[in-house]
């Protein structure tokens, strides 16, 4: 454990940063632009992650995780201070900008689960997983817990908390780099570890012809993809309903609490009971999410919110799980989940502008039933 604790300190800084940063920038844009675009920002981060999600996965293949991880911490760190910068001059394009390299980061640091998970024996990759979701849920809560403080660093120069923001997680991530250069990557010490097994030596479309492979992508596309539109754009709602800061950074920390803070739990208890649990698990809670985000009332906001983050948690450490015997097939499926990301934050806030929230939410209740495609395809470990 205290090998790989500079990579789980890394994981919970990197997650305070986005928690400050990239999660509330569709209120930056709202400022800035036009509400019709709140989901713009986030569509430029999924889409900056899908191209570079494959590019860091090859990267680590041929270099090593410490390389293709430092290298993503300190992309974010650039893109945190140069989204700053725009929003603070209010110059709408180099905000965009920033955004973009904070998604091309995410598409590579994202990746750090699965040097955790390869350094153990494969009934216990779901546990190593869930080490990992907790230290993203103390990351977030710590962050959250200086809400107060980053306000004050708004008003001192002169720009809002969400702005401030952006500069405070310039600053984890830049640390979140440096500890890159005190982690020595676990090596493989059990032959079901994978990166001696036949699957780990495929190529990407040879790993997509795999039974099993294609339905695990979808499912954590789909997990991905939803939660990202509804963790994106659910804070615009908030804000018209005249929660302030602080409630909005609660609501925050109630699904970054869903998401990562049972990984303890979800994660052995998938070693014990299967994928297919977890894939069934997470469609019916991304279901009741989106179901209870358009009620009445900023408590169901907050149900909605941890719902959505837990059920995400389910399916994507399912999936992860299954991904971690096939690493050529890692970086393309995080592309593709960060695709469906953007594409739903995209069209998520036009809807929103034209027809309403409520709307969005029935769709994502229909986007949340395709994980129990992939528990019916559900293969065993070969």
């Amino acid at each position: 454990m205290g090998r790989v604790l500079p990579l789980y300190a890394a994981q919970a800084l990197a997650t305070g940063a986005t928690t400050v940063s990239t999660v509330l920038a569709s209120l930056i844009i709202s400022g800035l632009a036009s509400e019709t675009l709140a989901g713009l920002p986030s569509t430029l981060i999924q889409t900056s992650g899908a191209l570079s999600a494959g590019a860091f996965g090859a990267l680590m293949l041929r270099a090593g995780r410490r390389t293709g991880l430092a290298a993503a911490f300190t992309l974010g760190a650039l893109g945190a201070v140069v989204g700053f910068l725009g929003a603070r001059a209010g110059i709408t394009p180099v905000f965009l900008l920033g955004a973009m390299l904070m998604g091309g980061a995410q598409g590579g640091y994202q990746q750090a689960r699965y040097a955790a998970a390869e350094s153990v024996p494969e009934g216990r990759r779901g546990l190593a997983l869930g080490v990992m979701m907790l230290m993203s849920v103390l990351g977030s809560f710590v962050i959250t817990g200086f809400s107060r403080p980053i306000e004050a660093l708004g008003r001192a120069l002169g720009s809002t908390p969400e702005v401030a923001g952006w500069l405070v997680g310039g600053g984890l991530l830049a640390t979140a780099a440096g500890l890159m250069v005190a982690w020595k990557p676990l090596r493989p010490a059990h032959p079901n570890a994978g990166a001696g097994t036949p699957q780990a030596r495929l190529g990407a479309l040879q790993a997509f012809r795999i039974p099993g492979v294609r339905s695990t992508a979808l499912a954590m596309a789909t997990a991905q993809g939803l939660m990202v539109t509804l963790m994106s754009l659910t804070p615009l709602r908030a804000h018209h309903m005249g929660v302030d800061h602080a409630g909005v950074a609660a609501l925050i920390s109630g699904h970054i609490l869903g998401m990562f803070g049972f990984g303890w739990l979800t994660g052995p208890l998938i070693d014990r009971v299967g994928l297919r649990f977890g894939y069934v698990g997470g469609a019916a809670l991304l279901l009741a999410a989106a179901v209870t985000a358009p009620l009445t009332g900023t408590a169901w906001l907050g149900v909605s919110m941890f719902l959505l983050g837990l059920g995400w948690n389910l399916a994507f450490v399912a999936g992860s799980k299954a991904l971690t015997r096939f690493p050529a097939a890692q970086g393309i499926t995080d592309s593709l989940g960060f695709v469906a990301s953007g594409l739903g934050t995209l069209i998520g806030g036009v809807v929103i502008a034209r027809v309403g929230f409520p709307v969005l939410a029935a769709a994502c209740a229909a986007w949340a039933l395709l994980p129990l495609v992939s528990a019916w395809r559900v293969r065993p470990p070969t």
